[in-house]
């Protein structure tokens, strides 16, 4: 595995979310990496039982926020060449992509994750 460097530009995998983020530092297991921009939102529910509405605790995950530091482990981090897109745009469009995918669904797992998805994006695009 090629080593990263600090202030490279990377995507990241963490939990269901994939972000393009900044190494801001290099650990042992794990690079910090702050984010820039989010590729692909993070599911909801339970991350331990997948796609499955019937559980005691449906979660309402959020995307990472910008400039948020998370350590992300070496294997998941990968380099990334691209433009680096504005973050409240990037988000809009993870959003929308999961939402269109969600509403191909018809399972109560779906259904659940729109309404998290619904509150989500009321708090994400509020004009306060």
């Amino acid at each position: 595995m090629e080593e990263r460097k600090l202030g490279e530009i990377v995507t990241g995998l963490y939990k269901t979310g994939k972000y393009i983020g900044e190494i801001t530092d290099i650990r042992s297991m794990h690079y910090l990496v702050k984010v820039k921009a989010v590729l692909k939102h993070p599911q909801q529910g339970d991350l331990h039982n997948p796609k499955q509405a019937d559980v005691p605790l449906f979660h309402e995950r959020r995307a990472l926020a910008y400039n948020e530091q998370t350590n992300i482990p070496l294997k998941m981090v990968k380099p990334y060449a691209g433009h680096v897109p504005d973050y409240k745009e990037s988000l809009k469009s993870a959003v929308n992509t999961l939402k269109d995918e969600l509403e191909q669904m018809d399972t109560p797992w779906a259904s659940q994750s729109l309404v998290n998805l619904a509150s989500l994006e009321a708090d994400y695009f509020s004009t306060k």
